[in-house]
């Protein structure tokens, strides 16, 4: 069955961040404390995936493998409360599209969308778990206040900044196909991270199923 999904990080003045937390912090802290989340994040810490073009190549009697693979692609994909609040199943009222998006610049926001793709699972697999950790957040979803948005600019800095070397492996783990001009999820986070931060804004990341 094929679905579209999206990631996009978005600037809001801190007003509109505190009239957004209400409706999306407590579906993002509930994707987090899912239990199957943590477990699935410290498996994937201790054991990273190999390179995702082996994946469908392995013997399908490898068990284990196909179930760590199906493990780090759960706890990377929109999590069920951000995609219900999100797409208007929590309150018909509020959408995304219309709610968090709306009005946005093109310097003030990334946006990655995929036809039978996740956005975030790309970047994670190509970063790897030590980077990976560093991203504030949970898997692509946070709310921040500008002076969070400041206060957390140095570890994205290190999650996201590369020597040539480390750029073209990274580069090379990330799976998306990008159409011509399109931001790569390499590069639009810390784009927006530091604009908001010379702008004195606030960031909203969500990761969430269009259809």
């Amino acid at each position: 069955m094929g679905f579209t999904s999206a990631w996009a990080i978005s600037s809001h003045a801190d007003e509109a961040v505190a009239d957004l937390a209400p409706r999306l912090l407590p579906a993002m802290r509930a994707d987090r404390a899912h239990p199957d989340a943590g477990r699935r994040w410290a498996a994937w810490q201790r054991e990273p995936l190999p390179d995702h073009r082996t994946w469908y190549s392995l013997d399908g009697g490898d068990g284990d493998a196909w179930g760590a693979i199906e493990s780090f692609q759960a706890f990377t994909a929109p999590g069920r409360h951000v995609d219900a609040v999100c797409d208007g199943s929590t309150d018909p009222s509020f959408h995304v599209l219309d709610d968090v998006w709306e009005g946005q610049d093109e310097d003030g926001m990334f946006v990655s969308v995929h036809r039978k793709e996740y956005a975030v699972s790309s970047l994670f697999h190509a970063l790897g778990p030590a980077r990976a950790a560093l991203l504030p957040g949970w898997c692509g979803t946070f709310l921040f206040s500008a002076a969070q948005v400041r206060e957390s600019l140095p570890l994205v800095e290190r999650a996201l900044t590369f020597t040539p070397t480390e750029r073209a492996s990274v580069e090379d783990r990330d799976w998306l196909d990008y159409a011509e001009g399109e931001e790569s999820v390499l590069d639009g986070p810390l784009r927006v991270w530091r604009a908001a931060v010379r702008q004195g804004l606030g960031l909203c990341g969500v990761a969430v199923h269009l259809c």
